[in-house]
């Protein structure tokens, strides 16, 4: 009896609403990975072995989610989930598609398109990749916040337990697609060529689409409330929306020309993003978590994490793709242990307290690094210009080694680091400096994924339905602008003598940003925040309780 109980519970989970979701996460995951780590390697294969493709592709995707996140945020808000789930998809999935079929062609006829008027149709096609290739992660920017900052919600329902596991699996989830994917891709891009990469990916992407459309179907007939918006289904909420705005409309114009009107709509048209960025920055600002989410944002203002900076920095200081891949593993295991570790420090300490155990633990982790800029063999030397490698390529000395792709983590936009090859990296002194390092952003995993879970449930449970597009939209714009700001203080100081600086200042604002969480969470629990042995309270971490902005 006992056992056919569980056999119906396990049948009963494999066609739950929970599980479809995992499914579907897990595809679009998948796609996004081999996509995001392989057409940095074929812009750099396609730019002659040059970072000059791939450094605009990621300034255009950085600057389109900064511009264009609330603007994002609030289509999401404004239209009914299904709608909005299924043309993020398709859009997506469709544009990489193009994109690939575009990169093809390119690979194909590269020689014939650089003859024809003057080498500008080439141009051209990297115009439309770069383009397509941005319109695919916005794509992509918007589905995100769509199932994973509101569907979730209501297929949680009110349940914070189930909210917190189903947010941890969809962590697990990227980490573990965030590894596998780009080894995958990278198989085959390497054993076959970048065409059948392409050929690959294009064909992925197909059939993941017809999957992942079929899931979010049967997702939004199990579960009735996602049909529901705000307290009233999707298709009466989205007319009466227009019906309003139709309303408002007819009052301002009054009795003007028919062409006022027109002319009035056409003007309101263009001026909408602008309003709609700025109503979503206010409405951010105006959050009880806008401490909480500036906190996390923070953390992307960082080198310490496993990007291309962080791995070519390693080159430099002896450590070869072995090494690296095991650290990157070993980075993986380490993040998987916050995610699940959150759960568990959730339910002891509460939702709050959580956050701040994490923001300690990242911290004492990250200390390592910072020990690690005075220690034997660190490469520290501030009266070594950082120009004076633009300057050698200003007079005509080659610089520019082969680049080599690398995985990367989620908080970072380019995939290839430039590094020389083994037989020309210089000798290394010691390794105890790049040895700490490592152990510090490696060990610092833990608390950096607990606290983001604790973010973005603090996040998924403070903000009112009808804003929780617009607000995600803006927290991405904010990530995004400090990952921007990150790579612009690379740029500034490139040389790896500069690169103890770097982890300075990277501490620096992750200490603020933890400080900016600790008063967030200090103003709604007071003293109470610090017994951290206490069970989580029945409305603990809701606005009421939590705090209210000074």
């Amino acid at each position: 009896m006992e056992s056919q109980r569980r056999s119906e519970a396990l049948a009963d989970f494999f066609t739950s609403a929970r599980f479809l979701i995992y499914v579907g996460h897990a595809l679009s995951t998948w796609g996004d990975r081999m996509w995001h780590f392989a057409v940095s390697v074929f812009l750099v294969e396609l730019y002659g072995n040059s970072l000059l493709l791939t450094a605009l592709y990621g300034l255009v995707v950085s600057a389109s989610v900064l511009l264009l996140g609330a603007v994002i945020g609030d289509w999401v808000d404004k239209n009914p989930r299904i709608k909005v789930a299924q043309t993020s998809l398709v859009v997506q999935n469709t544009s990489v598609i193009l994109c690939g079929v575009l990169l093809m062609v390119v690979f194909l006829y590269k020689a014939q398109l650089n003859v024809l008027w003057g080498g500008w149709l080439l141009t051209v096609c990297y115009i439309f990749i770069i383009t397509i290739a941005n319109v695919a992660n916005l794509a992509s920017t918007a589905m995100g916040i769509t199932i994973q900052r509101d569907w979730i919600i209501v297929v949680a329902g009110e349940n914070r337990n189930r909210l917190a596991n189903m947010n941890a699996t969809v962590r697990v989830i990227d980490q573990l697609t965030n590894i596998l994917a780009p080894m995958a891709v990278g198989q085959i891009i390497t054993f076959g060529s970048p065409l059948i990469g392409c050929v690959f990916i294009s064909c992925w992407n197909l059939c993941s689409m017809c999957l992942e459309y079929y899931l979010l179907r049967l997702v939004y007939r199990k579960t009735p409330a996602l049909a529901v918006k705000g307290g009233k289904k999707d298709a009466e909420s989205s007319e009466e929306l227009q019906q309003l705005s139709t309303g408002k409309e007819l009052e301002a114009n009054g009795q003007l020309a028919k062409d006022a009107p027109a002319a009035a709509g056409c003007c309101q048209q263009v001026a909408e993003p602008f309003r709609t960025f700025r109503n979503g920055w206010v409405a951010y600002y105006n959050q009880s978590i806008f401490l909480a989410g500036m906190g996390l944002a923070f953390l992307y203002m960082t080198v310490l994490g496993f990007d291309c900076i962080t791995t070519g920095y390693a080159y430099t200081q002896g450590l070869n793709g072995s090494i690296l891949s095991l650290l990157m593993g070993a980075s993986a295991i380490t993040g998987i242990l916050g995610t699940v570790g959150f759960t568990r420090i959730r339910k002891c300490c509460g939702l709050v307290r959580t956050g701040f155990i994490s923001g300690v633990l990242q911290l004492f982790c990250l200390a390592l690094c910072v020990v690690s800029v005075f220690m034997p063999g660190s490469p520290l030397d501030l009266s070594v210009s950082p120009f004076k490698d633009l300057l050698r390529h200003l007079i005509g000395e080659p610089t520019l080694p082969e680049a080599t792709p690398t995985s990367t983590e989620p908080y970072g936009w380019m995939n290839v680091s430039t590094v020389a090859p083994d037989e020309t990296m210089p000798e290394v002194e010691s390794y105890v400096s790049v040895s700490l390092l490592f152990a510090g952003v490696i060990a610092a995993r833990f608390g950096l994924w607990s606290f983001d879970l604790t973010v973005t449930q603090l996040i998924q449970e403070n903000v009112i339905e009808s804003e929780r597009g617009i607000i995600n939209g803006v927290q991405n714009s904010m990530n995004y602008l400090m990952d921007l700001l990150h790579f612009i203080m690379v740029i500034l100081a490139p040389n790896p003598e500069a690169f103890g600086l770097l982890v300075l200042i990277s501490f620096s604002f992750v200490a603020v940003g933890h400080i900016m969480y600790f008063t967030y969470a200090y103003r709604g629990l007071r003293s109470r925040l610090f017994a951290c042995c206490a069970p989580e309270k029945a409305g603990e971490g809701q606005p009421e309780i939590e705090c209210e902005k000074a």
